[in-house]
């Protein structure tokens, strides 16, 4: 919604204004939506190169890694990551003030306040890192990106249920105990899918059976999914709230 007038030649601030949860959705469907289009680009039009090894067996997914690295598929992903990556910054300092407000001096929930900052910002970077540098420029850069954004959601996620257990507790809001339910079930998954695409990835390097690498992405997909839906989640959280931004014009006087 935008706000702003004009008075005897005066203009006054112009106010957009936004609800949080809208910003939330927007922001998790950014890398969706490109996800979903780079991979169908590479299964339609790229799907040798996208599906090929070392290996040399029948696959029938394309890995994420291959999705974005091939054009013009990467150029859609880095778009969708660049736009998506300052309103996460903002989510992140969000929850940072909501918890601190929260938990002011209570131990342990304070420092883990400023740890879910830390690692909130680390899995930010860790994707750009590994959309920017494509695994087909610099593979070593990329895994190390892949790497960082994994461990670094992971615990964000794990500290992130620990906090809401705490509010929770003390919360006879059912919304707040709707939240952590959900953040622990996605979490849980994260977590399985995980685990699942790891064995998946040694298995195929280690045997080259065919099929192992499909499943390996499958499961791949299914960790992104599992790490949106869990980011989705502050939707319940912020839902009354708004982001506002205010352009301020110079006075003139002629």
């Amino acid at each position: 919604m935008l706000q702003g007038s004009n008075i005897f030649g005066h203009e006054r601030p112009l106010v957009f204004r936004v609800s949080f949860s809208a910003c939330v959705l927007g922001t998790v469907c950014l890398p969706l939506l490109g996800l979903i289009i780079c991979v169908f680009i590479s299964s339609i039009f790229h799907f040798d190169d996208a599906t090929g090894t070392h290996c040399q067996v029948p696959n029938y997914l394309p890995s994420i890694s291959a999705s974005i690295s091939l054009s013009p598929e990467c150029y859609i992903w880095r778009f969708c990551i660049g736009l998506h990556s300052a309103p996460r910054f903002l989510v992140a300092f969000t929850y940072f003030k909501f918890y601190k407000s929260r938990f002011a001096s209570k131990f342990p929930e304070s420092p883990l306040s400023c740890l879910n900052l830390g690692f909130s910002i680390s899995e930010n970077l860790g994707l750009m890192l590994l959309t920017y540098v494509s695994s087909s420029e610099t593979y070593f850069v990329h895994k190390e990106g892949f790497v960082l954004f994994i461990i670094s959601s992971v615990i964000h996620m794990l500290i992130t249920c620990r906090l809401w257990k705490a509010i929770k507790k003390y919360s006879l809001s059912p919304e707040d105990a709707k939240s952590h339910n959900w953040k622990s079930r996605f979490l849980l998954l994260n977590v399985c899918f995980c685990a699942f695409a790891a064995f998946f990835y040694w298995k195929h390097n280690m045997y080259c059976e065919s099929g192992s690498y499909t499943l390996f992405a499958l499961f791949e997909y299914l960790v992104v999914f599992s790490n949106m839906a869990f980011h989705l989640t502050a939707m319940w959280d912020f839902k009354s709230r708004e982001v506002m931004v205010i352009s301020l014009s110079e006075d003139k006087d002629f």
